[in-house]
């Protein structure tokens, strides 16, 4: 079988972090795969790549037709099964390459291209345009951290093409550096014994922005004679960054080193690490200080927050706050043994999550990837019927409502889609389509924006009405409307339609109800139900015609989140992990301010009597902290809100520390009996008795009828089950057991 050949293009010109990526990123790839480097330059950026031994051809043509023709030329008669592309010259000689050549085209994004170009009006009109044309037409994207993926999905660039990957570096191989003094000598810097050496590595650009940083030096030497800066970098504002030091009164405290080939005896000879940019990808100056055990202060953007956690492995302060950075750099320079322990946190950081050996390992995950996906699409396109070519699965559910239930169960539904197809395009319906193209990484539109929603289903292969009790008027007649809609519609779209792990009612009128029958009957191939109130809620209406099956809450298979994170986030909060709680987690409803007394006086006598201290959490982010404080406000002691917590799995967590949950939100319940806690619902809606009594253990009453005395027995009733939660723990794994209905039913349909 031969070796995968990769042809990577770029414009020859680059520096810094581009620069490094790229070429320490194609030496290791041929160890592997067969990656052979294009530029349109020659000069250091080339030698470099030459004397590192990296297959390198130089195009020098300035005009990219002449350019495209020698490249044809060179590449004639040969196999190329990817063009990798980096910059806005490479990004266009791979758009015009591959009308030539059939493989897919896939660029690397180092930094918001939109600020490539800041303070350089002229090259951001033609290479910057120029850009922003050959970037919409790739067919991936590889974003060099999470913020440029971000940055790309909020552009609306399409979020199932993109790849993520970190900048890597050699933490292996020994490092040998020119002494302190001897180089800071070399570079024009004089010291004396107790002088604190700060440093940046930066390209002089309005976007890394070095002004900010001297206007801090000037105020931090006010308080610290000892501060001196080094600047290693050279670019179009160094004149101007002259001038500004010099009006600071600042000569003879910064030293311009220019650009440095020794970058790592610059880091060593420094005792802190500084980054001041405006905007950034993931810069390697981070890493390769972390390589150095450099303490070091950055502006928290970009992907940088992803390495450096604010106080843990290094400093972080907004963008052009030069009061703010000016503190630190105080702060740091009179104590040498905070800048030790933040420069060894930030090392084993790095070396952990940051080597180029894991990086090259990415790369290679991408690149098989992508000849995945092609290889599928080809697949695709020779199928005989049109009916067989399509492709793509529509989700729709109460998502983007800041409902962690609803959140656990859209995550449920895309692991099942995707272990049963790991490339089919999804599309969820969600009320916030960017923050679930975020965090989830598939394709979104609004909820009610009908023609983007037909025109999805019109190409899809399976609608799934996804989760949570959508077939109801409880809460309004629009919803329940809306939703049997969508399922008329996804059906006569030639979708095939699932409802995946449903509760379902109470409908009311006679007129709703023969509706929901008649679309249910007429539209819908398969439902799995999460408890059996809800298969005799479908006996009622006479709906017989799909296929229905018992199964449990997509939610049940969520993993919680490693324990040692919960417990971080209580210690944070000054609460013990190890501590006796009673949980409760309640939403506003009609009737519920009148009983918010009742819930207090319960939550005080767990407190008194039983030695529980009240903790409060929201399943809900936006409505239930409401709801919380109505209850805490009538308490003496009103113990402790857990808000704005929107990972279900972290919940799960968490809520495996409680010893009683009493609880109105149905994911409560269900996050909870993970965990065995024993359980106290208090119904708002016929879903929280129809769980309760599936899972077999636990008790329930309404809200309109709950009363002090009962909500108290009943958690004293709780209370005793706590030796026996590995007991109720059981209860739990037989409805676990039974969840993979609803992934079975998909299969089947996706078959």
């Amino acid at each position: 079988m031969s070796r995968m050949r990769v042809i990577h293009l770029i414009g020859g010109g680059d520096t810094g972090g581009a620069k490094t990526h790229v070429l320490h990123l194609l030496r290791e790839l041929n160890r592997s795969i067969d990656a052979q480097l294009i530029c349109f330059r020659r000069g250091e950026f080339s030698d470099d790549a030459e004397n590192m031994g990296i297959p390198i051809h130089v195009i020098e043509s300035g005009n990219p037709l002449i350019g495209l023709r020698e490249l044809r030329k060179l590449l004639e008669g040969r196999k190329v099964d990817i063009i990798h592309c980096h910059g806005a010259r490479g990004n266009l000689m791979g758009n015009l390459l591959k009308h030539f050549i059939k493989a897919p085209v896939v660029t690397t994004v180092h930094s918001d291209y939109r600020l490539d170009y800041l303070g350089r009006p002229v090259a951001r009109l033609s290479y910057g345009t120029t850009n922003l044309v050959a970037l919409r037409r790739m067919n991936y994207y590889i974003g060099v951290s999470e913020n440029i993926t971000d940055l790309l999905i909020q552009r609306n660039f399409h979020v199932d093409r993109i790849e993520n990957i970190h900048n890597g570096i050699d933490f292996a191989t020994p490092i040998e550096c020119v002494p302190r003094e001897e180089f800071l000598r070399s570079i024009g810097m004089e010291t004396e014994p107790g002088d604190v050496v700060a440093g940046i590595v930066a390209r002089l650009s309005p976007v890394k922005d070095i002004p900010t940083l001297l206007r801090a030096m000037k105020l931090a030497c006010e308080k610290e004679p000892r501060l001196k800066l080094a600047i290693a970098g050279d670019g179009e504002d160094r004149d101007k960054l002259l001038e500004l030091t010099k009006e600071l009164g600042l000569a003879d405290r910064v030293c311009f080193a220019g650009w440095i080939k020794d970058v790592n005896s610059f880091l060593g000879a420094i005792d802190i690490a500084l980054l001041t940019s405006l905007s950034e990808g993931f810069p390697y100056s981070l890493t390769e200080g972390a390589r150095m055990h450099r303490a070091t202060i950055s502006t928290n953007v970009g992907g940088i927050p992803s390495l450096i956690k604010d106080g843990e492995t290094g400093i972080l302060f907004t963008p052009r706050d030069e009061k703010a950075l000016a503190g630190h750099l105080v702060a740091l320079a009179g104590d040498p043994e905070r800048r030790k322990e933040l420069g060894d946190r930030l090392y084993e950081k790095a070396r952990e999550e940051y080597s180029i050996e894991s990086m090259v390992k990415r790369q290679l995950e991408i690149y098989d990837r992508i000849l995945e996906r092609e290889a599928r699409k080809e697949r695709i396109k020779s199928r005989s019927t049109r009916r067989e070519r399509r492709d793509g699965v529509v989700v729709c559910g109460a998502y983007g409502y800041g409902n962690a239930g609803d959140d656990a169960i859209l995550k449920s539904i895309l692991h099942s889609v995707r272990e049963l197809d790991r490339y089919v395009p999804i599309t969820v319906l969600a009320k916030n389509p960017l923050s679930i193209k975020e965090r989830y990484r598939v394709g979104a539109v609004h909820t009610f924006n009908i023609p983007s929603i037909l025109r999805h289903m019109g190409g899809a292969r399976l609608y799934i009405n996804g989760g949570g009790t959508l077939i109801q008027n409880a809460t309004s007649h629009r919803s329940l409307w809306y939703y049997l809609f969508t399922l008329w519609a996804a059906k006569r779209r030639g979708c095939k339609v699932a409802m995946y792990g449903c509760g379902i009612g109470p409908v009311k009128g006679g007129r709703n109800m023969k509706l929901a029958s008649w679309v249910l009957n007429s539209s819908v191939d398969s439902i799995t139900l999460r408890e059996p109130d809800s298969v005799r809620e479908l006996e009622r209406y006479g709906v017989n015609r799909p296929r229905i099956r018992l199964g449990s809450d997509p939610a049940l298979v969520l993993e919680p989140a490693p324990l040692p994170q919960a417990d971080r986030l209580l210690t944070d909060r000054g609460l013990d992990p190890e501590g006796r709680y009673i949980c409760f987690l309640l939403r506003t409803w009609w009737g519920f301010y009148e009983k918010a007394p009742v819930l207090a006086a319960a939550a005080e006598y767990a407190q008194r009597e039983l030695g529980l201290t009240p903790v409060f959490l929201s399943i809900n982010s936006l409505q239930d902290g409401a709801a919380a404080r109505a209850v805490m406000g009538k308490m003496k002691e009103p113990g402790v809100l857990l808000d704005g917590i929107g990972s279900p799995e972290l919940l799960i967590s968490l809520l495996g520390r409680m010893s009683v949950v009493v609880s109105m939100r149905l994911h409560g319940l269900i996050f909870s009996s993970l965990s065995g806690a024993p359980l106290v619902g208090v119904s708002y809606d016929p879903k929280i008795g129809s769980f309760i009594r599936y899972l077999d253990y636990g008790e329930w009453i309404d809200l309109s009828a709950v009363t002090e005395d009962w909500l108290c027995s009943a958690i004293d009733r709780a209370a005793e089950l706590l030796p026996r939660r590995r007991e109720l723990m059981e209860k739990t794994r037989r409805l676990i057991d039974v969840e993979k209905v609803n992934s079975e039913a998909i299969e089947e349909l996706l078959k």
